[in-house]
């Protein structure tokens, strides 16, 4: 990143310049600018650069570019001239580069130079100079008398829903573990992470085996914030099953109950020996699906059966049953309706394998009625590539981008709108998930953050463990939008997430009480959590909401 202030032309201001390469693969990236004005308000704008190493500009958004040779020149669009003191916007371009992609040293806006700081030639009467913040920056309360205008999003923090445990992925549950530069990206809370608050990891029948993840789940649990672990069993050891084999389901002995207690007693108590807490141990994945891999078959009155007898055996962690295919209750309801199985669980987990816009996607009224937590523990679903081309490589790629959002961030919203508290992803690091694993056929960098992982980081790095959902009530001009709002640490957090193709611009947003700041930051197909211009006026936030988008507004109150 290249950070750079320069006055703005013909006054006393100065600007900061925050230039972001988000994502980068063979002959090509994807940048980030932002342009922040430290002075005093300019009604349009131009900002002018070089690059170093003949990158060229190939396409660009939010800003109107023109390239001669190496020098670039970015003109304000419409809607992003104005820039009051403290107010900053964003544009963005995907490049082409030959060899080395260094970012540009010097910058101009108006046609001044860059001097690192605000200063330039001062008029008479300076009107003060603001302080460059971090990327992304606040915008400030900038009256203090305000006239409030029609809201089209109005916060109700009075109505309140489920506390949320996280949002997260798996690590690889057969093969390598991640390195500790994944999972710092992917637990991460800083510009270029995803901040994810619940990793996966999986209970092999063979304990010679779990030492695999133990590097990768203590850097989870010490570079993440208030990070969980779940730990999920695919099948107990052959020897103790009906079919005598891993694979292709088969039940667990009934004389084998005690034994499979504490094989998982054992792994829970091996992994603290080795530093790491498993918050949350399941009984079984999968219980309803018995493919030619590792498997296990169970009932709703089998799990009721071996929690209410056995559970108790398994300490230092909280149970979780059971993670159906389909988020079938028929295989937790059994568990909920035992006061002593219910008494030995913590929580209640599902997938939604066929499941994303299907029934099994609603509000479950046995487990609320138990104070029993709903996890949403995996979802797979990548079918943009056919027949598996190198589309995921591509930041900017329409299939891709299409269906991460309109399959897989409106099941995250859909999760949250039914009172679930978490969402698990499957992969973290895999081609079609939140970073990619380098493998050749589908054109992604080892460790790089993929489009799938920004969109999906809109909610797991701002929407943190133990905020509480609240309500949010739309106009007429927001109802293109799906949003849920969130409150904790001070703050009220939204999600907004546009598929329509027509932007909503000057949303105004309505918070309980005054707001200090606001953060606005949205992933589109040509941007990756780019910062967005907000306006602060009182209690009340005005933003623009790009068509195709998903965005998060983090509102301090």
């Amino acid at each position: 990143m290249t950070v750079a202030q320069a006055p703005v032309a013909s006054a006393a201001t100065g600007c900061r310049v925050d230039y972001v390469v988000s994502s980068q693969w063979s002959g090509g990236f994807t940048a980030a600018v932002k342009v922040t004005n430290l002075g005093d308000a300019v009604s349009s704008w131009v900002l002018t650069w070089t690059f170093p190493a003949g990158q060229t500009v190939t396409q660009a958004w939010s800003a109107t570019v023109t390239q001669s040779g190496a020098a670039v020149s970015a003109r304000n669009a419409s809607y992003n001239g104005s820039l009051g003191t403290g107010a900053s916007t964003e544009l963005g371009f995907n490049g082409s580069h030959s060899g080395a992609n260094p970012a540009p040293t010097s910058f101009a806006l108006n046609g001044t130079t860059c001097t690192g700081s605000p200063s330039g030639t001062p008029t008479p009467t300076p009107t003060g100079t603001a302080t460059p913040t971090p990327t992304p920056s606040a915008t400030r309360t900038p009256t203090p008398n305000p006239t409030s205008a029609p809201a089209d999003l109005t916060v109700n923090t009075g109505t309140r829903y489920q506390t949320i445990d996280g949002f997260g992925a798996a690590v690889s549950i057969w093969g390598g573990a991640w390195s500790t530069a994944d999972t710092q990206t992917l637990v991460g809370m800083g510009d270029n992470q995803l901040g994810l608050s619940i990793v996966r990891t999986g209970i092999s029948p063979v304990s010679s085996e779990w030492g695999t993840q133990v590097s990768a789940l203590k850097t989870a649990k010490a570079y993440g914030s208030d990070v969980k672990i779940l730990a999920s069993p695919w099948t107990a050891p052959a020897a103790w099953k009906s079919n005598n084999s891993r694979i292709n389901g088969g039940t667990l002995l009934t004389s084998r109950y005690g034994d499979y207690a504490n094989h998982l007693n054992s792994y829970v108590q091996y992994m603290k020996s080795q530093g790491v807490t498993i918050d949350v141990t399941s009984i079984q994945n999968e219980p309803d699906w018995h493919p030619d891999y590792d498997s296990m078959a169970w009932t709703g009155d089998t799990l009721r059966t071996f929690v209410r007898d056995h559970g108790a055996k398994i300490t230092g962690t909280k149970l979780m049953v059971a993670e159906s295919l389909g988020s079938n209750r028929a295989y937790t309801d059994p568990t909920l309706n035992d006061a002593t199985a219910r008494s030995n669980i913590g929580y209640i987990g599902g997938h939604v394998y066929g499941q994303d816009t299907g029934p099994n996607l609603s509000r479950y009224p046995l487990a609320a009625q138990y104070g029993k937590n709903q996890w949403m523990t995996e979802w797979n679903f990548h079918e943009a590539d056919g027949s598996g081309s190198r589309i995921w490589g591509d930041p900017s790629n329409a299939a891709a981008w299409n269906e991460t959002l309109d399959r897989i961030m409106p099941s995250v919203n859909r999760t949250m709108e039914a009172n679930w508290s978490a969402y698990v992803w499957w992969y973290g690091r895999r081609y079609y998930s939140f970073i990619g694993d380098g493998e050749s056929a589908y054109g992604t960098t080892g460790g790089a953050v993929l489009k799938r992982g920004w969109a999906f980081s809109q909610y797991s790095k701002y929407v943190r463990p133990g905020y509480q959902r609240v309500g949010v009530t739309e106009s007429a001009k927001a109802s293109p939008l799906d949003v849920t709002a969130y409150q904790g640490d001070g703050k009220v957090t939204l999600v907004i997430l546009n598929r329509s193709t027509s932007a909503v611009n000057g949303a105004v947003i309505q918070a309980p009480q005054d707001v200090r700041s606001a953060l606005h930051t949205m992933t589109s197909q040509y941007s990756s959590r780019a910062a967005r211009t907000t306006s602060v006026n009182g209690s009340q936030v005005t933003v623009d909401v790009p068509a195709r988008s998903i965005s998060t507004v983090v509102i301090t109150l």
